[in-house]
């Protein structure tokens, strides 16, 4: 471009607005034409792999590819172990990875594919289990599968109607129902799901309980219900929590005393020496047990709008007590 020269946009550069919600249409409309077209295979497909003793293998090659891998990957995470494998490779001697008690999943749009079709008959003959996933039912991949689970489109979102953009997005979804329906006939829980997550913001809210997090021993303030509102004062300003618990002489959580407790006392000129404790507390507290995860407590807090919480066992007795500063160190939130 020459000096002086302005730089002239394409036409459709102004479109780009409609051109997106165009083609969200066009994906969302692939995605809810996938519903009408789940059959038996789909849960044949769930039956066949939940009955392997092996291993589950996910390929393709090109955007299909892509997809494999991601399914592969959602799968491992939520209970079904999967690993992605390159079509091409698998000519060349990855195909030795599969066994007979595994189960193959081929993805390609066409069902065409020359790379998938020329390991078929050779993971056919192995004797593991093939799931084809293909947007043509009547492809060789199809005729050739133990189930076909449909994911085609009727046009691609782009323009040209040439780049795998709704097909592959279909492809995509099937794959995320496969896999959670594994999950949840497997029973794959919670605690399964962050052990395999134990990296992240995630893993923290699904490992961290409020044991991990609280204070405990000496930490915990706490005074007896014998004691005075003075008393009470001086133990808040060594536990620098804003609360201290009050305890009956079992140990039992009776009643709590908060910053927000004080600023009220105070504003009715209470003699601070002469005034026990048990008669301006705040009785009934939340409490919360030390076995519950953290992002529990965070809920509790959120809920009543607190921000401390006492940690008491099955006896109601006291064993510690947090805060959110605790929750927002531990990264919980």
């Amino acid at each position: 471009m020459t000096a002086g020269e302005k730089r002239v946009l394409p036409p459709a550069t102004g479109n780009a607005l409609a051109l997106a919600r165009e083609v969200l249409e066009i994906e969302a409309a692939a995605i809810n034409g996938l519903i009408a077209r789940l059959d038996q295979d789909f849960q044949r497909a769930v039956e066949l792999i939940l009955n392997c003793r092996g291993r589950v293998t996910v390929s393709g090659i090109g955007k299909s590819g892509h997809i494999a891998r991601k399914i592969a990957s959602t799968m491992s995470s939520t209970g079904t172990p999967a690993y992605f494998v390159h079509p091409a490779e698998a000519s060349h001697g990855d195909l030795g990875m599969i066994t007979r008690d595994d189960a193959f999943i081929a993805l390609s749009n066409s069902g065409e594919s020359a790379e998938l079709l020329a390991i078929v008959p050779l993971i056919k003959r192995q004797g593991a289990k093939l799931i084809a996933l293909t947007g043509n039912p009547d492809s060789s991949l199809a005729r050739e599968a133990d189930a076909h689970l449909y994911a085609g489109a009727e046009k691609e979102a782009c323009p040209l109607n040439l780049a795998p953009t709704a097909s592959t997005t279909a492809a995509l979804a099937l794959g995320d129902a496969l896999a959670l329906a594994l999950m949840q006939a497997k029973g794959f829980s919670r605690d399964e799901f962050a052990r395999s997550h134990p990296g992240g913001s995630l893993g923290r809210k699904l490992l961290t309980h409020v044991r991990d997090v609280m204070r405990s021993g000496n930490d915990a303030p706490r005074v007896t219900d014998k004691a005075t509102l003075s008393d009470a004062i001086l133990e808040m300003s060594r536990g620098r929590m804003g609360i201290t618990a009050i305890l009956d002489h079992d140990q039992h959580v009776i009643g709590i005393f908060t910053d927000g407790d004080l600023r009220r006392t105070l504003q009715k000129g209470i003699d601070l020496h002469a005034t026990p404790i048990a008669s301006v507390m705040t009785r009934g507290p939340r409490t919360i047990s030390p076995d519950k995860l953290a992002a529990e407590a965070v809920q509790i807090m959120e809920q009543h709008k607190v921000n401390q919480l006492l940690v008491v066992d099955a006896g109601q007795r006291l064993v510690g007590a947090l805060n959110m500063h605790d929750l927002f160190r531990a990264k919980v939130i």
